[in-house]
């Protein structure tokens, strides 16, 4: 009588008692199991219980890290000559090669357009690819997609969920969608590690911004993928919530998850990421090791606050490339930190013989951001 209401309240109760009778019929079939084995002569267990059992082996505990692959060293994404052209011609991809690491937190960055969705979604198999193979932990996208798709979670940059719906009965049904028997012990885990156990009764549409992308990644994290992509994961939310987010993507990658994080907030790539990729017009234009990438790429400014303006460089200082700011007040020397010697010993001595005083000096170093805008606009 219930599949015949037309209110929403009649819809999820329906839903949840679904859930209920599905979780009753396997606690049924187990209980069942473990009699049957009881009762099996000379304590030899039955063919049933046995196939349980095996199951249950080959199922191993949830997000452990693979025996036989160390993290950062072997791709457990493997991306090769990818190519993607939509039906009016434009062409999102252009021979993609990417390699991730497994065990690794990957940044991919890049301007609005580049690319990144297009092969988020083409790796995840929503988007079919024009040309290139991708395989996931050895399983091809395309030819052996339901293993591929099992591997992987993703957590896309819109809200899209269920409002009526509670929190409980939806990662219920997302992991169920794997084809995943109920695991109660598990996806209470997940809860608990997201701060939303004691929400697990209400309503989607109920909890805050915040909470409803944590309720995102529960779900994505329902099957167990071994691999979370995570589409710009904190646009939107407050800077609290953000730090908060940061701390359970650290969670997600010391459990055994590989992390493949798009931000448009470039401190947050700088604050999480082993490695980053940098994608422009549907072309990788670099993937290095973030700590490498800041030490090669990165520029040091020594910045000194004079006591007198200057009008114009003096004919002494033209070989330092020094640079006038902020109306002649400060002299700005950019350095490279990664040659034998900076220059600023032979630039202070050059100043003394100028005649030139300054008053306080400081340094900065430049940022990703300041990497990501600069190989971009060489790109362009």
């Amino acid at each position: 009588m219930f599949l015949q209401t037309s209110s929403y309240r009649g819809l999820l109760e329906h839903k949840q008692e679904i859930f209920m009778i599905y979780e009753r019929f396997f606690h049924a079939y187990y209980v069942g199991c473990k009699k049957s084995c009881a009762l099996t002569s000379c304590g030899a267990k039955s063919a049933l219980h046995l196939k349980l059992e095996n199951h249950s082996k080959k199922r191993g505990t949830p997000m452990q890290k693979h025996p036989s692959m160390p993290p950062y060293t072997q791709p457990i994404i493997r991306v090769s000559n990818l190519s993607k052209t939509y039906g009016g011609g434009f062409q999102a991809l252009k021979n993609i090669d990417l390699e991730i690491r497994q065990g690794e937190i990957f940044a991919l960055l890049g301007p609005n357009g580049a690319g990144k969705t297009t092969l988020i979604s083409t790796i995840c198999g929503l988007v079919n690819p024009s040309g290139g193979q991708v395989s996931v932990d050895g399983h091809d996208i395309i030819t052996d997609f339901r293993a591929a798709r099992k591997m992987i979670g993703l957590v896309p940059q819109e809200l899209a969920t269920d409002a009526f719906s509670s929190v409980w009965t939806t990662i219920s049904f997302s992991r169920g969608l794997f084809g995943k028997k109920p695991d109660r012990a598990y996806l209470e885990k997940v809860l608990k590690d997201l701060t939303l156990w004691d929400k697990k009764d209400n309503p989607i549409m109920t909890l805050s911004g915040g909470m409803k992308r944590r309720v995102l990644i529960a779900k994505a994290l329902a099957h167990e993928p071994r691999i979370l992509f995570l589409d710009e994961p904190t646009a939107g939310v407050d800077v609290e919530l953000r730090r908060d987010m940061w701390e359970i993507v650290r969670s997600l990658r010391s459990s055994g998850v590989t992390i493949i994080l798009t931000t448009h907030y470039i401190e947050e790539a700088q604050e999480m990421a082993d490695r980053v990729g940098i994608i422009n017009k549907g072309e990788i234009v670099l993937v290095d090791d973030k700590d490498n990438l800041m030490r090669q790429l990165g520029r040091k400014q020594l910045i000194l606050d004079l006591h007198q303006p200057l009008d114009s460089i003096p004919p002494e200082l033209a070989d330092y490339g020094v640079e006038i700011a902020d109306n002649g007040q400060q002299l700005i020397y950019t350095y490279d930190t990664t040659g034998e010697r900076t220059g600023i010993t032979k630039l202070l001595q050059a100043l003394s013989e100028s005649g030139i005083r300054f008053q306080d000096l400081n340094t900065t170093k430049s940022s990703l951001e300041d990497i990501f805008v600069d190989l971009v606009k060489n790109t362009t």
